[in-house]
């Protein structure tokens, strides 16, 4: 989870990274940092994604992760929850590129009056832009997209 700033105040987004294409396949964003912002996310990723039994979802130790709740819906869905050790900065690296992409791109070069505009236009630049058409050097200068459809057909070729 992250946090961005408008005028009204801010606005709490939390994403769901697909870690072999860096795809962000499911995501939440609200202005209170209850848990159901976390539980949105992971709901919207079981939901696109209809994961295969044994996937881990791995997390560091927030409070909302731990949530009774979010692991029931991990559990339901077949998910195994993965925590990060408690102080290494290296176990949320991935989600905070990713968190670190949209403010700079995005985010940080302008003012933002209102919650919903602000809300519009990283829903724009997540599903519009990064994982569509932003490439990425741990992908071999692909977007998350286009990495996932090169995989893909290679797979359908080699069977």
């Amino acid at each position: 989870m992250s946090y961005l700033r408008s005028w009204e105040g801010f606005v709490y987004l939390a994403v769901v990274v697909d870690a072999f294409s860096r795809k962000v396949v499911g995501w939440a964003m609200v202005d209170h940092l209850r848990s159901e912002l976390v539980l949105d996310a992971v709901g919207m990723a079981i939901h696109t994604r209809r994961p295969e039994p044994g996937l881990f979802h791995h997390t560091d130790r927030g409070s909302q992760y731990t949530w009774y709740e979010f692991g029931k819906t991990l559990c339901a869905s077949g998910l195994l929850a993965s925590m990060g050790r408690v102080g290494s900065a290296f176990d949320n690296a991935m989600a905070e590129s990713v968190f670190a992409t949209p403010k700079t791109e995005l985010v940080h070069r302008r003012a933002w009056p209102s919650h919903h505009e602000l809300q519009m236009e990283v829903f724009s630049y997540l599903e519009g832009f990064y994982n569509t058409r932003r490439r990425h050097s741990r992908l071999n200068n692909l977007s998350p997209d286009d990495y996932e459809k090169m995989h893909l057909t290679h797979n359908e070729v080699c069977t």
